[in-house]
């Protein structure tokens, strides 16, 4: 059996939840260029790029190939991941000012968005895992990226879609939390950390929208200003309470070993960090911007580890593709 088709056949295997690792590293990408590392950021907004590619084109072959695996899998929360590494890609490519580039990847995540979270919601029911709360984190993905875009065309209607996507992932969060499974802070392999990273991308969605107002937009009044500031506080500092509660957890009862789901645990690190260092600017707290690389190296210490894990459990995969293809 060709190499090539050895990785196809491993691809295969992935569950959607896998599109959490281009997550982890486009965000890791985005924050990266917040803290000012922007050679280092570019370096890894390729990797971010190469992996998107690949899960986009195992995508379309799904669809392609076997319709209803594809659709037995589109109604899981994973499958939002979709249209969340989409989006912090976009919004990457936004900061780069790549604005034709950004516009394309927000059009294809807003056409991924409504069929995926209405299947995802339909199949939604109690004691769920952390991945639930991706309905949340996919559609906030899409109020950052369309608040960014706003502001780099100077488009007052991205602004108030963005605006609505916020409140709305809100809403889905609070959907979430009522189905989550408690003692998957405890118990969870990965996708619990998810939980908290929904608020963290909440708060980078706030920073986004306050700052695409401007003097040729005015977008906000005073009051609408001060809402969404102190909107964007609270939820950085839930954020970081989740963070702190979930490290303690691991802690205390470390879950050792490669999982695919600890790519959902890169991520929110990630977002944290971004989310504080987001923060710092927009709301004009500079003292925050060194917690914000403190959580940023962390985050990027959690991403080697991962990575580590999965090239790991990539070889093993087509060792055993290769032992038992036939000769």
């Amino acid at each position: 059996m060709p190499a090539t088709s050895l990785l196809r056949a491993w691809l295969a295997q992935r569950p959607p939840a896998a599109g959490a690792a281009v997550m982890a590293t486009g965000i890791l990408s985005v924050g990266l260029h917040l803290a000012g590392h922007e050679a280092f950021s570019r370096v890894v907004l390729v990797l971010a790029c190469a992996s998107w590619i690949a899960l986009a084109a195992d995508f379309a072959v799904r669809l392609l190939r076997d319709r209803s695996q594809w659709t037995a899998e589109a109604g899981t929360p994973g499958a939002l991941t979709a249209v969340a590494a989409t989006t912090v890609l976009g919004t990457r490519f936004s900061a780069l000012g790549w604005q034709t580039l950004a516009e394309a990847l927000l059009a294809l995540a807003a056409v991924l968005w409504p069929g995926l979270l209405v299947l995802v919601l339909r199949h939604t029911g109690r004691h769920m895992p952390g991945s639930v709360f991706l309905c949340c984190v996919a559609t906030e993905g899409l109020a950052v990226l369309a608040a960014a875009l706003a502001k780099a065309v100077t488009t007052a209607w991205l602004a108030y879609a963005a605006l609505v996507l916020f409140w709305l992932g809100l809403v889905l969060y609070v959907f979430a939390l009522s189905r989550f499974d408690a003692r998957q802070v405890v118990r969870g392999r990965g996708d619990q950390w998810v939980a908290g990273g929904a608020l963290a991308i909440s708060t980078l969605a706030g920073t986004r929208l306050i700052e695409a107002d401007s003097s040729r937009l005015y977008l906000w009044n005073t009051d609408d200003d001060g809402v969404l500031r102190t909107m964007t506080v609270i939820l950085v500092v839930l954020d970081l309470c989740w963070y702190v509660v979930l490290l303690a957890c691991e802690a205390a009862r470390p879950r050792l070993g490669y999982d695919v789901r600890r790519w959902s645990t890169a991520f929110p690190m990630g977002m944290s960090a971004a989310a504080v260092l987001s923060v710092a600017t927009a709301l004009h707290h500079p003292w925050l911007k060194v917690p914000g690389q403190v959580l940023l190296w962390v985050a990027m210490a959690a991403w080697l580890a991962v990575a580590a894990g999965a090239v790991a459990d990539a070889r093993a995969g087509v060792t055993a593709l290769r032992s038992t293809a036939p000769r």
